[in-house]
C-alpha cells in the first residue's frame, strides 16, 4: 500500500468514528460553546471536551505503544498498514471509552470525578496524537521512544496525579489507597 492511498482508509475510519461517536449522542464541541486548545486542570468541567489535556500525553503512549506491537507482531508489513491498524484500533478505543459503561467505570475507579465522557473533537485529537506518538516511534531510535514514553508518564503523574499506567489500573483492579492519593489525601 503507497502512503497516498493509505489516506482514503484512514479518513474512513476518522469518518466512521465521527459517526459513530454522534450517533451514540456525543457533543460535537464542549456544550460551553467554544474550543480551547490546552485545558491544563484534571478536574475541569472542559477536560476531555477541548483539543488537548494532560491525558492527550496517554494517546501519544497508546501511538508509542502501539508501533512497537505491531513491529513485533507484523514488522513485514508496510508501515502504513501498521499505521492504518493503529488508527483502527484507537479509534476503536474512543467509541468504547464513550459508552455509558466505560464513562461509568471511569467515574468509579478513576481520578476521573465528574468525567461525563469525550467531546468529539476531544476524540479526534486523542486520535491525531496516536498518530503522533506511530510516528515519533517510527523515527526515533528504541532507546528515544522509551525515554519519550516515560517522560510522557512522570508528566502528568507529577502534575495531577495521573497517567495512562495509573489509569488503567484503576480501571482494572481499583484500589482505594491509589484513589486516595490521586485525590491528593
Amino acid at each position: 500500500m503507497t502512503a497516498r492511498r493509505a489516506w482514503i482508509p484512514a479518513f474512513a475510519i476518522l469518518a466512521a468514528a465521527i459517526a459513530i461517536l454522534l450517533a451514540m449522542g456525543r457533543n460535537p464541541i464542549c456544550t460551553c460553546g467554544t474550543i480551547d486548545l490546552w485545558v491544563g486542570a484534571r478536574n475541569s468541567p472542559k477536560t476531555s471536551q477541548m483539543l488537548l489535556d494532560w491525558y492527550s500525553f496517554s494517546h501519544v503512549v497508546h501511538g508509542l505503544l502501539f508501533y512497537a506491537i505491531l513491529w513485533i507482531a507484523a514488522r513485514r508489513a508496510p508501515v502504513d498498514l501498521r499505521l492504518l491498524a493503529a488508527l483502527l484500533f484507537e479509534a476503536s478505543w474512543e467509541v468504547i471509552e464513550n459508552t455509558p459503561m466505560v464513562i461509568d467505570r471511569y467515574r468509579a475507579t478513576a481520578a476521573a470525578l465528574g468525567y461525563t465522557g469525550d467531546s468529539v473533537i476531544n476524540s479526534l485529537s486523542d486520535i491525531a496524537m496516536m498518530a503522533t506518538g506511530f510516528l515519533l516511534a517510527r523515527k526515533l531510535p528504541v532507546w528515544g521512544s522509551i525515554a519519550l514514553l516515560i517522560a510522557l508518564e512522570l508528566t502528568p503523574l507529577l502534575a495531577i496525579r495521573d497517567n495512562l499506567t495509573l489509569n488503567v489500573w484503576a480501571l482494572l483492579a481499583p484500589n482505594a489507597a491509589l484513589q486516595a492519593w490521586q485525590a491528593g489525601g
